[in-house]
């Protein structure tokens, strides 16, 4: 063996490398504002343009909606002298805005079930729970809470008919309805449609390609107006109980073509693994292919998971009032008409608000699956 310095048994000591400071703006303020706003001339003048912009927009907004409005009136004639906005028109029609044509000495009933839907919602987020034997008993428990309180007739509350539930509270009980309905139609359907049976796999895309390719106004519309010229004679149905399954059947459609896009990315090898084990079709399914595939169509999922709370305003088509139209029914009093910009503007910053909030809740499903998919 040879010797680095050329005689036997003698060896050079490695030279130390004097210690030196960590390399600059890695992580400091400067070095994100080079990064992310001024890497190149390209990302600078755009920084600039846009700097520009905002600083010619950004003071007569805020001068409107918050220095010169007026937050807090009982009569329009404060809001006329004032230069900005009227935000005492939500002070004073918040209550129609929130809760529609609800019993107005009732309204902690819609408040409690808006607070215990939020509350599972926060719940359910949390990973350890991730298990159908609590998650399921939890939503039906909530489910039956909510309408327990908004209905009534029991335990002494007073019973209030579903013509009456607006605002927030009918908004919530679409939203979650929706939800819990259409998403396992879904998935059932989309396995329906890669089912070997030609009768099943036929009737499930003549199902999704009809509800599909018609408008979900129409739909709404047949719902509430045709639907009960073929009811039997003294059988009606609720309207809000027709608007509920017409909601459900038509995104069930979209739900089973987004699970239909993860069954497909799962390999065949799968299949194959489950098939050595000796599980048959269902229990293959459920506990080797379905949680795959949910897993790689939850961003699509949760995309329509969000579109379903910002189109839950379509109640407005047959006359239910849902937190938009709520709205437009308070802005009928003459005194505070003038001011709908701001009232429309809060509803806009509330659907803003909830869309969010299902977009951060999302993203943080999505980042556990992925830790749990790493391990």
């Amino acid at each position: 063996m040879s010797h680095p310095s050329g005689s036997k048994g003698s060896y050079l000591a490695p030279e130390l490398v004097a210690p030196r400071p960590a390399p600059s703006g890695g992580r400091s303020i400067a070095g994100w504002l080079r990064r992310r706003l001024f890497g190149s001339v390209h990302d600078t003048v755009l920084t600039l343009v846009i700097a520009a912009v905002l600083a010619i927009l950004l003071p007569p907004v805020l001068h409107w909606a918050v220095l010169d409005a007026v937050w807090t009136a009982t009569d329009p004639a404060a809001c006329a002298e004032a230069r900005g906005a009227c935000w005492a028109v939500v002070y004073e029609k918040h209550r129609v805005m929130l809760f529609g044509f609800y019993p107005y000495e009732e309204h902690y009933r819609p408040l409690a079930a808006l607070l215990i839907f939020s509350s599972a919602i926060l719940v359910s987020a949390w990973r350890r729970l991730w298990r159908w034997q609590i998650l399921l008993p939890l939503w039906l428990l909530v489910f039956a809470t909510v309408v327990v309180l908004l209905h009534g007739g029991v335990f002494g509350l007073p019973m209030v008919n579903t013509r009456q539930w607006g605002g927030v509270s009918l908004t919530m009980v679409v939203f979650m309805w929706t939800i819990a309905t259409a998403l396992p139609l879904g998935i059932l359907v989309a396995l329906g449609r890669r089912s070997s049976l030609p009768v099943f796999r036929y009737a499930c895309v003549a199902f999704i390609e009809t509800a599909r390719g018609v408008p979900l106004v129409s739909i709404l519309f047949v719902a509430a107006i045709v639907f009960p010229l073929f009811m039997p004679s003294g059988w009606e149905l609720d309207v809000l109980l027709r608007v509920l399954i017409a909601l459900t059947l038509y995104y069930t459609a979209y739900f089973a073509e987004v699970v239909r896009g993860g069954l497909q990315a799962i390999p065949a090898g799968q299949y194959e693994a489950a098939a050595s084990l000796g599980l048959r079709y269902w229990p293959t399914m459920f506990k080797v292919v379905l949680p795959q595939a949910i897993r790689t169509a939850f961003p699509g999922i949760m995309n329509y998971v969000i579109i379903i709370f910002k189109n839950s305003t379509y109640v407005v088509v047959v006359g239910l009032f849902d937190l938009l139209n709520a709205t437009r029914s308070a802005l009928s009093d003459p005194l505070w008409l003038r001011y709908h910009i701001e009232a429309y503007l809060f509803v806009a910053l509330a659907y803003f608000a909830g869309a969010f909030a299902l977009s951060l809740l999302g993203a943080h499903v999505e980042r556990s699956l992925m830790r749990s998919r790493i391990r």
